[in-house]
C-alpha cells in the first residue's frame, strides 16, 4: 500500500469498492467468466457475512456497494474474491493451453495475473452518496455503449431493485445495512424481499 495511505474499517458505513483487470485487459469480457465471477461473489458474501447493495462487472473492471463484513475486513473480502477467480481462471487456462489461445489471457498466464494489485475504496457516508454510487454501478454499462438501458446487463444488481429478481448474488439480503453519517444519525438501506423458492 502507498505510504501514509490508510485503510478505514469498522467505521459501520457502506463501502464503493473498485478493482481492475490486469494492465486494464477486457478479461472479464465474456459471459462465462463474469458468471463464474459472481459465482464466487455470492460464495465470498455468504462466507464473510456483509451486505451487497450493488454491484456490475464490466469487461475490465469491477464496482461494488457492500457493507462492512461481520468477519474480516474489505481487504480480507476483496483477497479472498480476488484469489479465488484468479486461480480457477489460471488453472483453467493451464489445463486448456492452446496454440490459438487468446492473446489476451497469454500474458495473464505467463505471469500469473489476472487482477491489478489494491483496490480503490470509497466510504459511503450518506443516503445521497449511496444513491449516487448506485446509479453510478447501474448506468455504468450504458455509458460505456455495452447496452442501450441498464436492465440490459445481466452482470449488474439493477434487475433487483428495477423488478425485484433475484440473481446470482444476493442483493440486500434481509439483514439490516447500517450507514452512520456525522452524528448519531443512522440510515437504513432497503433491503428487497427476497422471494422463497
Amino acid at each position: 500500500m502507498p505510504w501514509g495511505l490508510h485503510r478505514r474499517y469498522r467505521t459501520g458505513h457502506l463501502h464503493f469498492v473498485t478493482f481492475s483487470c490486469y494492465h486494464r485487459r477486457p478479461l472479464l469480457g465474456t459471459a462465462r467468466r463474469r458468471n463464474l465471477f459472481l459465482e464466487i461473489f455470492e460464495q465470498v458474501r455468504a462466507r464473510c457475512s456483509f451486505v451487497v447493495v450493488g454491484y456490475v462487472v464490466m469487461p475490465e473492471h469491477v464496482h461494488l456497494l457492500i457493507s462492512e463484513p461481520e468477519r474480516g475486513t474489505q481487504s480480507t473480502v476483496m483477497q479472498v474474491l480476488k484469489q479465488r477467480f484468479a486461480r480457477r481462471v489460471l488453472a483453467e487456462l493451464r489445463r486448456q493451453r492452446r496454440p490459438q489461445q487468446d492473446a489476451l489471457w497469454q500474458e495473464a498466464l505467463e505471469v500469473g495475473h489476472v487482477w491489478q494489485a489494491r483496490f480503490y475504496d470509497f466510504i459511503v457516508r450518506s443516503e445521497v452518496k449511496k444513491r449516487e454510487k448506485l446509479r453510478y454501478i447501474h448506468r455504468n454499462p450504458v455509458r460505456r455503449g455495452l447496452v442501450l438501458e441498464p436492465e440490459q446487463w445481466r452482470w449488474s444488481s439493477f434487475r433487483s431493485y428495477a423488478y425485484g429478481e433475484s440473481g446470482p448474488v444476493l442483493v440486500n439480503e434481509p439483514r439490516r445495512a447500517e450507514l452512520k453519517c456525522c452524528e448519531k444519525q443512522t440510515f437504513i438501506a432497503e433491503a428487497v424481499e427476497i422471494p422463497s423458492l
